[in-house]
């Protein structure tokens, strides 16, 4: 797998702290731990991530408008963690989701994929 600079949003310390060692764990870069909207927002604006790994329901603001407003200025790929995985869906219908809780293996293969997708030509 190629390492990648992942910006992680999660308001629950303790499993941001958890996805920070799993992702480095699996060679990856964490270049930042945020809680909310704003400081995603400006985290990925700063750190300009390869992929960020995504709360979509944060107790300060919304993971899923945080992504919407970081896309606005060119596509990061990205990862959304939930325990409400419809919710994210009807929100953001093509969006890739992990269920909370999540297993190590189901996000590494998540991750994969969207990797995978950010090398694979595009159909014209």
């Amino acid at each position: 797998m190629t390492a990648l600079r992942i910006l992680i949003v999660e308001d629950d310390a303790v499993i941001g702290m958890h996805l920070a060692e799993v992702l480095e764990g699996m060679g990856h870069d964490v270049c930042s731990i945020e809680a909310t909207e704003a400081g995603a927002v400006a985290a990925a604006d700063r750190d300009r991530p390869d992929l960020m790994i995504v709360d979509a329901w944060l107790q300060d603001g919304s993971g899923v408008c945080a992504v919407k407003t970081i896309c606005r200025n060119g596509h990061v790929p990205h990862v959304f963690i939930s325990g409400d995985v419809a919710r994210v869906k009807a929100a953001l219908p093509a969006a890739v989701v992990v269920q909370k809780p999540f297993r190590e293996d189901v996000l590494a293969r998540i991750i994969q994929h969207v990797i995978d997708d950010m090398v694979a030509p595009r159909s014209p």
